[in-house]
């Protein structure tokens, strides 16, 4: 889909860029986000739907007041976009209707760029964040994933466990067998990253996207480096290994070693 198939006012609102964006699809969010989108305007729906699937987002479109209320409170979104403009009533008010009915997922409103009433309207009816027309899809897909990680740690117990290996996330404590393990700020946070995702895969990519910023020189070993680091506080001296490499995937941390994965030195 290129932007040039939308009328220009549309183009203009949405900076398109596919094929960057497939050069930074290692900063998606490690599990596919399900968005909601409330947008009565079809093309820019459509638009909008099409270039979150490039980033492993999963969207559903809504395109009135009605039908947005309803996918809101029936389906298990991470982040619902909202434009402020929907037949049978407006984004506020919708909004607001969701927080009255303790639905209490993420709502990032769409807003005019001049519209600073719009926005603190928005925020004061319960939304989370907000975007001014015309605005970049890049930055678009980077709040969402924002707002998709604070709702994960928000339902996240604080307290993750695999096997023998407990972490306490707000105390930054980390033991194994109930043996204290001291960990540097990095190795921490490898390993919480891990353990939130434990059974899964997570790509190399995704790592040095949690872990480093943008500077990072992605063809460099520190991530091996680091990853050694880490098994040899948590798993050397213990049984089983925990931290797995899956070759030409990523890394993957469980209690017992699978069939796709090795312990490896």
């Amino acid at each position: 889909m290129e932007s040039r198939q939308l009328p220009h006012h549309r183009r203009q609102q949405v900076a398109y860029q596919p094929r960057l964006w497939r050069r930074r699809r290692a900063f998606a969010h490690l599990d596919c986000v399900r968005v909601l989108i409330v947008e009565d305007d079809p093309e820019l729906a459509g638009l909008l739907r099409d270039g979150l699937r490039e980033h492993r987002i999963d969207p559903t479109v809504a395109t009135t007041f009605a039908a947005g209320q309803a996918r809101a409170q029936a389906g298990d979104y991470d982040v619902i976009i909202l434009d402020v403009r929907l037949p049978g009533g407006t984004g506020f008010d919708l909004c607001a209707q969701l927080r009255r009915n303790a639905v209490d997922t993420p709502v990032l409103m769409l807003t005019a760029l001049d519209a600073v009433d719009d926005r603190v309207r928005g925020l004061t009816a319960g939304a989370d964040d907000y975007l001014t027309k015309p605005f970049a899809f890049r930055e678009l897909v980077a709040r969402l994933q924002a707002l998709a990680r604070r709702r994960a740690l928000a339902v996240t117990p604080a307290i993750l466990r695999v096997a023998d290996l407990e972490m306490d996330v707000g105390a930054r404590v980390v033991r194994r067998a109930g043996r204290p393990i001291a960990l540097t700020a990095k190795e921490f946070a490898l390993l919480e990253l891990l353990l939130r995702h434990s059974g899964q895969v997570v790509d190399r990519g995704a790592i040095t996207a949690h872990i480093w910023d943008d500077n990072h020189d992605p063809f460099a070993n520190v991530l091996e480096v680091l990853v050694r680091r880490l098994r040899s506080k948590i798993d050397d001296g213990f049984e089983p290994k925990l931290i797995l490499t899956v070759r030409g995937a990523g890394y993957r941390i469980e209690g017992t070693a699978g069939k796709a994965g090795r312990a490896l030195p």
